[in-house]
């Protein structure tokens, strides 16, 4: 299963000032025993800014912009040596991964993230993500952690994401007004009367709230991927909810991660077209497979890595959509050819697929 941990300010403070260097450890002790039960797991993390705030011994805040990113600066380098101290300790090996909007907008730099990431799950790293605060502004900006949280969650294809926080969960009202206000265990969509349950936002230490949390958990939850809100203080939360175990709230995804892909791929314009040859049209149709440079014929239209493509049999007729592994320019080159000609040609490869099956409908 690969996992998606969130871990918000409140959570790697324990309520205080600086990073609380105990509850790092439980943590980390917590990630490295999801790895060795065989999960894969990504790290999105707050706490820059306040590691910042902390080496630079606690001056009066002003919130401006300017201050927000020289504290993010001061502090990034701070927490990712903390992590990579700690996960070292479980023989475990961190990599810094910061990430803005522009990567989730921006279709090519969406696909190398993409890629880096997975290139880092199949060696076993543990990708440590946050937003890059020192370079982000408004019309970059992911925003907060839990939404950046189930950005990365539906750029890894995750099977869940969790976000630990200083709550319990989502309650019936608010607990701190409300003394009879009980735990929410499931949600299995959100309404609006679920927003109405979100309350206000965070401490002065992070930025989001319940309402950012339930956010995230919409976005993800609509790409199929389910979501948790646990307390961040609970011994070892990360593992038991992995493991199956009942903590906080769930929420349940609106249909399955393939049906979202699908749905996501048919809604896009297509911006060209390849025509298949027979062998080829029959492999993708009939069997299910993917879509090999030899088996296409032609390909017409102007598209980059990742756009959406119609597959056209060799009568012109459409039998699938799907996202090319390769620009139009490319495929004009390495169509017909064998996969194990990609690099010799192109000087690179994406792997030996035009078009990968998991990316591919059947019409």
């Amino acid at each position: 299963m690969r996992v998606v941990l969130k871990l918000g300010t409140s959570v790697l403070t324990a309520g205080t000032d600086r990073l609380h260097r105990p509850r790092l450890v439980d943590l980390m002790r917590d990630l490295a025993a999801v790895r060795a039960a065989g999960h894969e797991a990504v790290v999105v993390t707050s706490g820059a800014v306040l590691a910042g705030w902390e080496a630079v011994n606690f001056p009066p805040r002003d919130r401006s912009l300017a201050e927000k990113q020289m504290l993010a600066a001061v502090g990034q380098g701070r927490l990712m040596h903390t992590y990579a101290q700690l996960a070292e300790l479980y023989g475990v090996t961190v990599a810094q991964v910061l990430l803005t909007a522009d990567d989730f907008r921006n279709r090519t730099r969406y696909l190398n993230a993409r890629t880096t990431l997975n290139a880092c799950l199949a060696r076993g790293v543990l990708p440590v993500i946050n937003e890059n605060d020192t370079v982000a502004v408004d019309q970059i900006k992911v925003g907060d952690n839990d939404t950046l949280s189930a950005f990365v969650a539906n750029l890894v294809e995750a099977d869940l994401l969790v976000i630990l926080t200083d709550a319990p969960g989502l309650f019936t009202a608010d607990p701190r007004t409300h003394p009879d206000a009980t735990l929410i265990e499931e949600v299995a969509r959100i309404t609006p009367e679920t927003w109405a349950l979100a309350g206000g936002a965070g401490t002065h230490r992070g930025t989001g709230g319940m309402h950012t949390k339930i956010q995230a958990a919409e976005i993800a939850t609509r790409a199929g991927t389910p979501v948790v809100i646990a307390p961040g203080d609970a011994p070892g939360a990360f593992f038991r909810i992995v493991q199956g175990g009942r903590l906080g709230t769930r929420f349940h995804a609106a249909g399955t991660r393939l049906e979202a892909r699908k749905r996501w791929i048919l809604a896009e314009i297509a911006s060209g077209h390849l025509t298949l040859d027979e062998g080829a049209a029959q492999a993708v149709r009939e069997r299910g497979g993917s879509l090999l440079p030899a088996g296409i014929r032609r390909v017409e239209g102007v598209f980059g890595r990742g756009h959406t493509v119609r597959l056209l049999g060799p009568g012109g007729d459409e039998i699938a959509r799907g996202l090319s592994r390769y620009s139009a320019a490319d495929l004009t080159r390495i169509a017909g050819r064998h996969s194990r000609d990609i690099e010799r040609v192109l000087g690179y490869t994406y792997g030996p697929e035009a078009v990968h099956r998991d990316d591919l409908v059947l019409l």
